[in-house]
């Protein structure tokens, strides 16, 4: 009995509100499975993998030669077959990904009461510029309780903010402080003005929800499970700004999805390797 034949219910619902696309999965594939391998694989059993996650052959082809074309696959010939192997940059970026989808969620060092504050004033004329500055601010964890201040209870972010203030050219019309919230108002309005934490938290249930019964039989639907899980989680560390637990709701879903993850990842992770690693000893490909 196939995954694809009898998916996890959480599974074929992530796939009908679209939060899959063929691309992604295909990432998710190449950063768990072919990252930590210097092998070439063959274009069928990149097909079969991504068929069993519900991805038809045209799409699966489709994004092997979009992933190409972004310089992160190269591919070579041997007769009518193809395979694929990572170039340097999809190592690059593949290795990122790893460290950050796998250190997310295990740091529990103590809080020193620090903030850093950011004050950036661009026109509302340069929209993209803003829009570019928001995202890459927000992807460091930053968050936006007024327009143009930023805050993090993480003074250790500032070299990182620094560059992409530098990389935008920003330095002139930037400022920072660092320091403790001082005795006017209240640090949880702060926090509710940065950052939507119900919707994180509420992606953090959907997470739990998804995986809470997850019991995949056959090393097929390990495999399955595995990349849907990783898929799952890599979109956390572009949610969920990793606040300290002083400032966190009490019994943050957070904390037991860290742990739901790492459990669920442990124990399949064996199999789900084993499982590749036959599938490319195999050598059977198109």
């Amino acid at each position: 009995m196939s995954a694809a034949a009898h998916p996890h219910p959480a599974l074929s619902r992530r796939r009908e509100l679209g939060a899959t696309s063929a691309r992604s999965l295909l990432l998710t594939v190449l950063g768990e499975f072919v990252l930590p391998r210097d092998e070439p694989v063959w274009t069928q059993i990149l097909i079969d993998v991504l068929g069993e996650l519900g991805v038809e052959p045209k799409s699966a082809r489709q994004a092997l030669a979009r992933t190409a074309a972004e310089g992160l696959l190269e591919s070579d010939r041997a007769g009518r077959r193809v395979r694929w192997s990572l170039t340097a940059s999809g190592r690059r970026l593949l290795s990122d990904g790893a460290a950050r989808i796998y250190g997310f969620g295990t740091s529990d060092r103590p809080w020193d009461g620090r903030w850093l504050v950011l004050l950036v004033s661009v026109p509302e004329s340069r929209r993209q510029l803003r829009h570019r500055l928001r995202t890459r601010l927000a992807w460091a964890g930053l968050g936006s309780p007024a327009p143009g201040v930023w805050v993090s209870p993480d003074p250790g972010k500032q070299d990182e903010v620094a560059d992409v203030v530098a990389d935008l050219e920003l330095t002139g019309v930037t400022s920072s402080f660092v320091g403790p919230f001082g005795e006017i108002g209240a640090e949880r309005d702060i926090v509710a003005g940065a950052w939507d934490l119900a919707e994180v938290e509420a992606a953090y249930e959907e997470f739990l929800d998804a995986f809470a019964d997850a019991e995949p039989a056959t090393p097929a639907e390990v495999l399955a499970h595995q990349i849907h899980l990783v898929h799952a989680w890599r979109r956390f560390p572009f949610l969920d700004p990793q606040l300290p637990a002083e400032l966190l709701p009490a019994g943050w879903a957070g904390a037991r999805a860290a742990q739901r993850f790492a459990h669920l990842h442990a124990r399949w992770d064996r199999t789900a390797q084993q499982h590749w690693k036959r599938l490319v000893g195999s050598a059977h490909g198109g």
